[in-house]
């Protein structure tokens, strides 16, 4: 054989083996490329997810501090009948008062003994009946403990 021949066989095994690594080679860069891809297509989709989260969540906290101004609202409302209520009753006649209080539900007469200066509701309750005064000063007393331990 001439040598010219044993060369380009011999060249010819490395030639291939060295095509085979670059067909490799490319394989793997489109391989690699392909995933870069779908890597950049997730990232911009979890960025639109992020934007819209984080929309919904300062729609969320809005409406949170909406409905919290709308709950001191209402208890402001209500606190204020309440006063105008005791208000009422702070100025009626010890006797009188007591005559209404002795027959009234405990919870309404708890709130409104609540909302009384001490010195308006000390006479109010001396003028109650006996048994009437032990429940709701009983009552008020634990009305007043699970108001302390909420706050």
């Amino acid at each position: 054989m001439p040598v010219q021949a044993v060369a380009a066989a011999a060249a010819d095994p490395a030639a291939q083996a060295e095509r085979a690594l670059l067909e490799q080679l490319r394989a793997r860069r489109a391989e690699i490329e392909a995933r870069e891809q779908a890597v950049a297509a997730q990232e911009v989709m979890l960025q639109a997810a992020e934007r819209r989260l984080s929309r919904r969540i300062e729609e969320l906290a809005a409406l949170q501090q909406r409905l919290e101004g709308l709950d001191r609202a209402r208890g402001d409302r209500e606190e204020a009948g309440w006063r105008g209520l005791v208000r009422t009753y702070e100025t009626m006649r010890p006797r009188d008062a007591a005559a209404i209080f002795n027959d009234l539900e405990m919870p309404v007469l708890v709130e409104i003994l609540d909302r009384m200066g001490e010195r308006k509701a000390a006479p109010v309750i001396g003028a109650m009946r006996p048994e009437q005064a032990r429940l709701v000063t009983t009552e008020l007393a634990r009305h007043r403990a699970r108001r302390t331990a909420v706050d």
